[in-house]
């Protein structure tokens, strides 16, 4: 794997030479993170990309005449406390797609972000879904709802402030249905103003083997309604979403109290949050509420608080802190950009470097 990760970077790297239309970039982010209230107790570590993932990626445009261009993008994640691949057996495990654009949108296919994440990151939270205080301590964001494979996405153009996000992506079972996933998002800009309603829908259907049968489950659905509004001097961003079906709101950590808690399959969660210039950086603050609608009643209450310095344009230091109060047994968990958390309790110290 590592002789092969060698050779495909080399090869990307002489294109990166040959084409001036070959970009190279990435973020390198470390930090050192701190989480109690959780079974394992108190854990001090560190961790590769609490603010942002950690990443190398290459992406290209080509020019083929008549508005009609060709574009890809490789990214794979690495751990910079370690310096392995963030996740075993892949490469570009981040984003892997290859597309054409036109005036009328782009089309792409390959491994890609769905459109509710993309929401998440950019229009509901003040975080961007990094630090301590990231959505995801709440919200739905982990797994297939973040990124998927055998993805179809079609981005249209911005028209009168309007734009589309369409996603479908492919389970390649033998039973169809098994592993589909589906989404998009509606956008709306006006001035300091941005709404976004995005929605994601996915199938977890086990299919039958000789041995054992089939499991149908009901689909799992996330709708999610985000704006922001930059008044300059402070952006506040609020959030909205209803989460229904099996897996429609799984744990980050299921394993991270003594008593597992129980997945919600009928939720809410509502995001208010601001980020303001503060001296030579950002402040970013947020807090948010979950809402069990089973009857288990798991509600869970959640704050968080950030700074980023900036050292220049593309390095900063960052602090962070979350706290979750949940409530009748609920698990939530204080998680940053790569990892779910162990417990109630966190905090960030890093270094990010984006290039």
């Amino acid at each position: 794997m590592k002789n092969k990760a060698l050779i495909i970077l080399a090869l990307v790297g002489g294109a990166a030479q040959a084409q001036s239309n070959v970009t190279i970039y990435g973020i390198a982010d470390a930090a050192l993170v701190g989480e109690s209230g959780g079974a394992a107790g108190h854990v001090n570590k560190e961790t590769s990309g609490a603010a942002s993932a950690s990443r190398i990626g290459f992406r290209g445009v080509e020019n083929l005449g008549n508005d009609l261009s060709a574009f890809f993008t490789l990214e794979a994640g690495v751990k910079i406390d370690t310096g392995e691949i963030d996740a075993a057996g892949t490469i570009f495990n981040r984003q892997a797609l290859v597309g054409l654009k036109t005036a009328a949108g782009s089309v792409a296919l390959g491994r890609q972000y769905t459109p509710y994440h993309t929401t998440l990151v950019g229009v509901a939270d003040p975080f961007g879904t990094g630090y301590a205080g990231t959505s995801k301590n709440l919200f739905p964001d982990s797994g297939t709802n973040i990124r998927n494979s055998n993805a179809v996405t079609y981005a249209s153009p911005n028209v009168g402030g309007f734009d589309v996000a369409l996603d479908y992506s492919l389970g390649e079972q033998t039973m169809s249905s098994a592993g589909r996933q589906y989404g998009g998002a509606v956008g709306y800009t006006h001035g300091p103003l941005l709404v976004r309603l995005a929605y994601n829908a996915k199938n977890t259907d086990v299919v039958g083997t000789a041995t054992t049968a089939a499991v149908n489950h009901d689909i799992g659905h996330n709708t999610l309604l985000a704006a922001n509004y930059d008044l300059h001097f402070v952006k506040l961003y609020a959030a909205y979403e209803v989460d229904k079906g099996f897996n429609a709101h799984p744990l980050g950590n299921p394993n991270a109290y003594a008593v597992k808690a129980t997945p919600s399959t009928d939720s809410g969660e509502v995001l208010l949050g601001l980020s303001a210039p503060l001296g030579n950086g950002t402040l970013m603050a947020s807090v948010m509420h979950l809402n069990d609608k089973t009857k288990f009643n798991q509600d869970a209450s959640s704050w968080g608080i950030g700074y980023l310095y900036a050292l220049s344009k593309m390095t900063g230091l960052y602090a962070a802190y979350g706290h979750i109060s949940n409530k009748n047994g609920a698990g939530y968990t204080v998680a940053n950009n790569t990892e779910t958390g162990t417990g109630n309790t966190g905090y960030n110290l890093g270094i990010r470097h984006a290039f």
